[in-house]
């Protein structure tokens, strides 16, 4: 129960600190991470790993370091270093739903000896159910996911090694959770770049 607490607690600081970081430089996490050009000019990084000055942030606040692919990598300064690739679904289903935006975090917390934890912002509270709960599908790999409100994580934590080397391996991601009013949402994540924001995500946090 303090794990979960301490993961929760933490994904709420983290998603008000990249909301707040939005407004100040004018731009979302999905912008940095998706609206990227499509052509680079002479001599400038390419699009799907391009690198981010890390000293404009203040304290304690996220900072996006890298871009890689489809997904960022944040990473906040203090004492209690924590790093994060972050990424947003592709595409949602059903389309007329009304949610609010959907993250999937992959985190490491040196200072709480937590590596690459998975866990999803819905983006809406999630129905609690013994049977046909909340599921992430990586190929031919399934995943049962445990839920509080709008949060998810890795139901068996054992498990938590094998979904990471799915999620390296894989081409996509997708997450089926029903709300409480028993509508089903199907997220579908593009895991294009993801092996190489882990490799940052070590780096920055090792």
């Amino acid at each position: 129960m303090m794990i979960r607490n301490a993961l929760l607690s933490s994904l709420r600081v983290f998603t008000r600190a990249i909301l707040v970081a939005a407004l100040t430089f004018g731009a979302s996490s999905l912008a940095l991470a998706q609206n990227r050009p499509s052509q680079n000019p002479a001599g400038t990084a390419p699009a799907q790993q391009r690198q981010q000055p890390a000293a404009a942030a203040a304290p304690g606040k996220p900072v996006l370091v890298v871009t890689s692919g489809d997904w960022s990598v944040y990473v906040t300064s203090g004492p209690a270093k924590q790093c994060y690739a972050l990424a947003q679904p592709k595409d949602r289903l059903p389309k007329e739903l009304k949610r609010d935006p959907a993250y999937l975090f992959i985190s490491s917390r040196p200072s709480e000896k937590v590596r690459n934890e998975v866990s999803i912002i819905m983006g809406f509270d999630v129905k609690v159910a013994d049977k046909g709960g909340p599921e992430a599908t990586i190929g031919a790999a399934k995943f049962a996911l445990a839920s509080q409100g709008a949060h998810l994580w890795v139901k068996e934590t054992a498990k938590s090694g094998a979904m990471i080397d799915a999620l390296r391996k894989g081409a996509r991601l997708i997450v089926k959770a029903n709300s409480l009013r028993g509508n089903l949402t199907t997220d579908s994540y593009s895991l294009t770049g993801l092996g190489d924001a882990l490799d940052r995500l070590q780096k920055e946090c090792p």
